[in-house]
């Protein structure tokens, strides 16, 4: 099966690189980024990709399944006008032409809670393109909705805070479903998805990614 992947450069981008690079089951992978990280693998390729003419790059936009793990910060993106060109308009996009090009399968990471209705900025962004990209029609549209990631070596300190917290409550037996979720893990259950669902839209909520 042939993958392709947007927001490879990120924490739980980075990891499902590797977890599809060792799966057997995927016989190619091809990334579009930004910048070339140089990475060397005989299943591994790179599309150098300016996300705002994606046009550009469309006819390499096929394959058997495509993973969308891109995302960024308020703070990072500078402004919420900045945040929804990253998180919504660059994935929306890249669906659209995956989805001309008879790409089947789509699997995107959303958040926890995203919903198009909701009053909250980052919710009702998610929940917009979660909307957009099952009522393209993919044959098999996977979205999860992780909660809290645990990103290897993050340099936050508010993650790291928020990390012992949570798993301090989940000692005491308190608030599980909200366990922090190592981004090494949900790469794993990203990759196994495809072959675990069946066709049609399944949205995989915060306390079933464990279980997938």
């Amino acid at each position: 099966m042939k993958a392709l992947i947007i927001g490879a450069a990120g924490a739980t981008g980075k990891d499902l690189v590797e977890v599809l690079l060792q799966d057997p089951g995927y016989t190619e992978v091809v990334a579009f980024v930004r910048r070339s990280s140089g990475r060397v693998h005989p299943k591994y390729s790179e599309v150098v990709t300016d996300f705002e003419k994606l046009e550009e790059v469309s006819n390499a936009i096929k394959g058997e399944v495509w993973f969308s793990c891109l995302g960024t910060t308020l703070k990072a993106a500078g402004s919420k006008q900045k945040q929804w060109q990253i998180d919504h308009d660059i994935p929306a996009r890249f669906a659209g032409i995956a989805k001309r090009n008879g790409v089947p399968r789509a699997v995107v990471v959303s958040a926890y809670g995203a919903s198009a209705t909701s009053k909250v900025f980052y919710s009702r962004m998610k929940g917009k393109l979660d909307e957009h990209i099952a009522s393209l029609g993919f044959d098999q549209c996977l979205v999860f909705r992780p909660g809290f990631l645990l990103r290897k070596d993050t340099d936050r300190a508010s993650e790291r805070i928020m990390a012992h917290a949570l798993k301090f409550l989940n000692g005491l037996g308190l608030i599980r479903k909200f366990r922090p979720l190592p981004t090494s893990t949900l790469a794993e259950k990203l990759a196994k998805a495809p072959k675990a669902f069946g066709s049609g839209k399944h949205v995989i909520e915060l306390d079933e990614i464990f279980r997938v």
